[in-house]
């Protein structure tokens, strides 16, 4: 009995002590972007600000032209939204296809798909600039929402989702007349909800924090995403953490907000189940 208490007040402090880690930056940032420019050259560290102040969040947002954080928030507001909508759209079918469907070498496609991921992203930077440019889309948004619509993650973790459906829905529909899109739209996509929502959650976080490939098609600044735009605002104001610090705290909010709702279709689909009641 004094062992299995000992080891739960060990487990304790442990999750304690890494989650002051994780939050005490966070809280740094925070506080630090209340702080006035005098307070923070003066003052030296000081985890409170002396005098609060909304001056960083004023200046960042309303005065200062050179870095438009709003222009790059609403870039990535699109770009994500619209990423968002591609992948359910393009991910769902094929999981849909691969799942349900029978057609010649379907799973030893799928095979080849999932072993294309073994090979790093970076390697088709080349490749993929190469189309873009083929396409006309460089410094265009269109080369960040497009790319990554057909992720062969997205796609496994529906398929995975959609195999616990039971045959026997796609049966009973097919006798009622249904052809595979209505029985895609009326019975697989309802089910698949929660996967298609933690699906949704790790595009848009994902296409939020991309910060390489959009630094590497964009080059005009009013075109740019938050993500790299912040890598901008940090150069020119190196020695002044307090805009930086109200940029990444901006930054953060939408990211924030999504998992604050979505935690649970999050910890639904991790059974990788439907969820249907037997």
């Amino acid at each position: 009995m004094k062992q299995k208490k000992t080891t739960k007040i060990t487990a304790f402090s442990f999750l304690v002590i890494m989650a002051i880690l994780w939050v005490g930056p966070l809280l740094w940032a925070l506080f630090t972007s209340f702080k006035s420019r005098e307070e923070i050259q003066s003052v030296g560290f000081n985890f409170l600000p002396i005098h609060w102040t909304i001056g960083n969040y004023q200046e960042l947002l309303f005065d200062n032209a050179s870095t438009p954080i709003v222009k790059w928030f609403l870039n990535s507001l699109i770009i994500s939204v619209c990423h968002v909508a591609l992948v359910l759209v393009v991910a769902s079918l094929a999981a849909y296809g691969y799942s349900r469907m029978k057609f010649k070498w379907r799973d030893t496609i799928f095979m080849c798909l999932l072993a294309s991921m073994m090979f790093p992203g970076v390697v088709n930077l080349i490749p993929l600039y190469s189309v873009m440019d083929t396409l006309g889309w460089v410094n265009n948004l269109l080369a960040i929402i497009v790319p990554g619509a057909a992720s062969v993650f997205n796609v496994f973790l529906i398929r995975q989702f959609a195999m616990g459906i039971p045959r026997a829905l796609d049966e009973s529909a097919k006798m009622d007349g249904a052809n595979e899109f209505q029985i895609f739209i009326k019975v697989i996509l309802p089910l698949i909800r929660p996967v298609l929502a933690v699906v949704a959650l790790f595009s848009f976080t994902g296409s939020w924090n991309d910060f390489l490939w959009p630094s590497i098609i964009i080059n005009d600044v009013e075109k740019l995403p938050i993500t790299p735009g912040l890598q901008l605002l940090q150069g020119q104001y190196i020695t002044y953490p307090g805009l930086g610090t109200a940029g990444a705290l901006i930054a953060l909010v939408p990211t924030f907000l999504l998992y604050l709702f979505a935690q649970k279709y999050f910890m639904q689909s991790m059974t990788l189940q439907a969820g249907i009641k037997e």
